[in-house]
């Protein structure tokens, strides 16, 4: 690698975005289930006296299964914030919390918005806590049966060789990173892919079947991609942009190891 290539990835490397902080995400998803709960009662106040109408107990069947949302609402909450303070908890309706994650998301956004804060940031938050409740999780798979995807836009832009299908068509010059992430693959023998778009990438996840992912991209598609292959467990890693997005991007390659050898039996 030459002078050039390393005074640019130690430039890339300073842009590498902070930590999100646990707190953010589990805070304005609070407030939107509490928004939800106040919709949901108002809903029932306005409707009570048109549904004893209907049938004389309906409102108190309808007001139990709204106070039953609201319970499994609170109790997937609860579950994050247990993890995040490293206090035991149970992993019930785990599938569950993920799909409330996903309905509920777009309302915390809104909230956040009004209080200044970013849909990046949220989504940042949110990859904070599930690579903690992964890490909680303490997997542990021989390296075989780890797949690791990267989005293409960590090859150099200007790169002739098509590494999509196969990454060691790489010709390791140095100039990105795919080049150490296939000599990581090689020395520690986890599948490695390179893919276009997340429908490529979750082909590969049915066609692998591996027993964890480690994928590399942006808070958006790490966020999409983490629920995507649920109940697989997956972490993720925030590629670095100096460019932009989806340009020329870069990857913490010290950062990968470390995750790969918490991940893969015997380190």
């Amino acid at each position: 690698m030459t002078d050039q290539n390393l005074e640019e990835k130690k430039k890339a490397k300073a842009l590498l975005p902070n930590k999100a902080k646990k707190r953010l995400f589990v805070g304005y998803l609070s407030l939107a289930i509490l928004f939800c709960m106040a919709m949901l009662a108002l809903l029932w106040y306005i409707a009570e006296p048109g549904l004893a109408g209907i049938w004389q107990p309906l409102p108190a069947v309808v007001g139990a299964v709204f106070v039953l949302v609201t319970l499994l609402s609170l109790w997937g909450i609860a579950t994050i914030v247990f993890a995040v303070l490293g206090l035991p908890y149970l992993p019930f309706f785990k599938r569950q919390t993920y799909a409330l994650i996903n309905l509920l998301f777009p309302l915390a956004v809104r909230i956040g918005s009004l209080f200044g804060i970013s849909r990046r940031q949220l989504e940042g938050s949110f990859i904070t806590v599930s690579n903690l409740m992964f890490d909680r999780m303490q997997v542990r798979v021989p390296a075989e049966r780890l797949l690791v995807i990267t989005p293409h836009c960590l090859q150099l832009a200007t790169c002739p060789h098509k590494i999509t299908r196969d990454p060691h068509n790489c010709k390791r010059c140095g100039r990105c990173d795919i080049g150490a992430l296939v000599t990581l693959s090689d020395e520690m023998g986890f599948h490695f892919f390179v893919a276009t778009g997340g429908t490529l990438a979750r082909q590969v996840v049915k066609e692998k079947r591996p027993q964890a992912v480690l994928a590399i991209a942006c808070e958006r598609d790490l966020m999409s991609g983490i629920q995507d292959v649920y109940p697989l467990p997956a972490v993720g890693v925030l590629n670095i942009r100096p460019n932009g997005p989806c340009y020329n991007t870069h990857v913490d390659i010290d950062e990968v190891r470390q995750e790969l050898e918490k991940i893969i039996k015997g380190g």
